[in-house]
């Protein structure tokens, strides 16, 4: 248990100080990326406050890599100081010595999943926010539920929330919509109804509209106007409302499920969001996989040579894996794998090559 404990935290230790490594260069490279993307109007305390609310996002996605890194890192640094001869001396076999960094691995993903993935939810969504207000000046909100899809969009005019009974995959095609547009620092002051609302460069464009002047003072109905074609300005754009709409990480894995539930209830496909869940889910296992692919380069001793090799072989191995399951993951969210194949099939079948390589290196 003593020797089980002491490599835990030998694990647990390199994990954190790699882990340290690449959130410095992440947020040095970050804050460079937000500096040439803002313009002057932004401060320097704005553009950190962007910089330090993205890098959760880049360091749980860089996890797998980290993990791997840092199973290399401890097996070289037992080898060379003679600590796995050591152990084999004693008895214990290669499966026993990973028993402990396999726990850490273990417990990392889970707590990765459970508490990181909320927070990664949270500052993605007020990255997205405050970066629309730097940029154009609004933040645009997309709620959907059963009574359909509600959108916000914000700019130097004023607000408009936008209301849908229904709208296609990306929602960047709206129908039975209505626009309601506030005036800046006002009330309403027009509303506008549509059979369908089509996203286009810098408009919605509106078929068969009506519109009533909400002015204070004025009857609606007299002036209401009707249009067959009208073109109202919006600092959306697709790519912003496929990010918003489609993009499942910013949201927290404990409230993925009743969104799920409210994206099919409002006759949206949840496909995505469903893939999503499951990978999250199988997060640990994966990480599992990365430590025994780690270990079963490099956990042997130095001079037998050849390090170099080993830990490039890992690293490739590891990149080659982690290439699959993103590829797996595209599929599912086509179609043409189910959510649970894509999400669950390559952790399992990582953790099943990983442990076949140790098995190997073990009987030599």
């Amino acid at each position: 248990m003593t020797l089980h404990l002491y490599y835990a935290r030998r694990f647990l230790w390199v994990f954190l100080a790699l882990l340290a490594v690449f959130a410095l260069f992440q947020i040095l490279l970050d804050l460079v990326e937000q500096l040439r993307r803002l313009d002057d109007s932004v401060t320097f305390g704005q553009v950190l406050q962007l910089t330090f609310l993205k890098a959760p996002e880049g360091l749980y996605q860089i996890l797998p890599l980290v993990m791997i890194l840092s199973t290399i890192a401890l097996f070289i640094s037992l080898a060379r100081s003679s600590e796995l001869v050591v152990t084999r001396a004693t008895g214990r076999s290669g499966l026993a010595m990973l028993m402990a960094p396999v726990m850490v691995a273990l417990m990392i993903g889970s707590l990765a999943v459970a508490m990181m993935n909320p927070i990664v939810a949270a500052t993605s969504k007020r990255y997205a926010d405050l970066f629309e207000i730097y940029q154009s000046g609004g933040a645009s909100v997309i709620s959907i539920g059963s009574e359909g899809l509600w959108l916000r969009q914000g700019g130097p005019q004023g607000q408009t929330v936008i209301h849908a009974s229904r709208a296609n995959g990306e929602a960047t095609v709206l129908y039975d919509v209505s626009f309601v547009t506030y005036a800046s620092g006002g009330g309403p002051a027009r509303r506008v109804v549509a059979e369908e609302a089509r996203l286009t460069d810098g408009a919605w464009v509106l078929s068969n509209a009506k519109g009533w002047p909400l002015a204070a003072g004025l009857n609606p109905e007299a002036g209401a106007k009707l249009h067959d074609t009208l073109e109202l300005p919006s600092t959306l754009t697709q790519d912003s409302i496929r990010d918003r709409f489609g993009k499942p990480s910013v949201i927290a894995i404990w409230d993925l499920p009743r969104f799920i539930s409210d994206l099919e209830e409002a006759g949206f496909s949840a496909r995505r969001h469903v893939v999503w869940l499951h990978m999250e889910l199988a997060r640990p296992l994966f990480l599992v996989a990365m430590v025994l692919v780690g270990a079963g380069f490099t956990m042997r001793p130095t001079r037998l040579g050849r390090t170099g090799i080993a830990v490039l072989s890992a690293v490739l191995l590891g990149f080659g894996l982690y290439y699959i399951r993103n590829f797996a993951q595209i599929m599912g969210e086509n179609g043409q794998l189910s959510p649970i194949l894509a999400a669950w099939v390559p952790p399992a079948a990582s953790l099943l090559l990983a442990l076949g390589l140790v098995l190997h290196m073990e009987d030599g």
